[in-house]
């Protein structure tokens, strides 16, 4: 995952030392959120929820935007028991904000969907005490802040949850008052670059003196439309495949070399 020649490594390091500013998404750069409080069971929960209220039909019909029935019922049966969360075939699990975005898509713009982002807040605040900071992250981010590099968050999560993270590990002056999430126009999650580039135009800063730093292939869509360069960052082998495979050209397994550049 990491650079492979010297010449990507020179890339990069120029990619690095270059930015005059940095977006970074949150979860999964900055720290894995539901590290202890599991984001399929959120999911889970938001449906049962929707159960409780006679709407199952609006995340369990069939197509392309709904949520696998089946799957929601093995991760409910498992968080029954105790077991881990269930997954399926493809490594897929409930996620709660195709909940969400299943949801406003049938009801778009209705009490319903407001009640339930508040909800999904709420599971995401509550995430925060459990949230596992990602390695170098916070050394990085504040390494960045020394050179006078500005950074700035934009997430889908709430900005909220962001701010409350950010807050107890005491990095919001990092990025204060730049912190930039969920809104309750839905269609405005990324890909859609709206936060990015609410980033950029307050900051007053052009794109391709910036850098996106992501985890996933809707990172990867938003910094392209926005024009802002990206660098993937990839805990794991198979989000580092979903993001090469949507085209990602920097692909970094850990955020330690980006500190080494930046200190050398």
């Amino acid at each position: 995952m990491a650079a492979k020649s010297a010449r990507e490594t020179e890339e990069l390091t120029e990619l690095i030392r270059s930015a005059r500013v940095v977006l970074w998404d949150f979860d999964g750069p900055i720290c894995r959120l539901f590290a202890g409080h599991s984001a399929a069971e959120v999911a889970v929960g938001l449906v049962q929820w929707l159960e409780g209220r006679g709407l199952h039909g609006l995340v369990a019909d069939t197509g392309r935007d709904s949520v696998d029935p089946q799957l929601v019922v093995r991760v409910a049966d498992r968080r029954q028991f105790g077991g881990e969360p269930a997954d399926d075939a493809e490594g897929n699990v409930p996620d709660p904000h195709r909940v969400l975005r299943v949801v406003d898509s049938r009801r778009p713009g209705s009490d319903l969907v407001a009640e339930l982002e508040e909800r999904l807040t709420e599971e995401e605040l509550r995430a925060t005490a459990t949230a596992m900071p990602t390695a170098y992250a916070d050394v990085l981010i504040q390494t960045w802040r020394a050179l006078g590099v500005r950074m700035a968050v934009t997430t889908n999560n709430s900005p909220r949850v962001a701010r409350a993270y950010l807050d107890a590990r005491g990095l919001t002056a990092c990025f204060a008052p730049h912190i930039y999430g969920r809104t309750q126009d839905l269609d405005l999650l990324k890909p859609d670059p709206h936060c990015l580039n609410r980033a950029l135009s307050a900051m007053g800063a052009v794109p391709d003196a910036a850098l996106m730093i992501g985890d996933s292939p809707s990172d990867l869509e938003a910094a392209r439309r926005a024009g802002v360069p990206f660098l993937g960052y990839a805990r794991n082998e198979r989000k580092a495949k979903l993001l090469t495979a949507a085209g990602a050209d920097r692909v970094v397994g850990s955020l330690e070399p980006l500190l080494e550049m930046l200190r050398d």
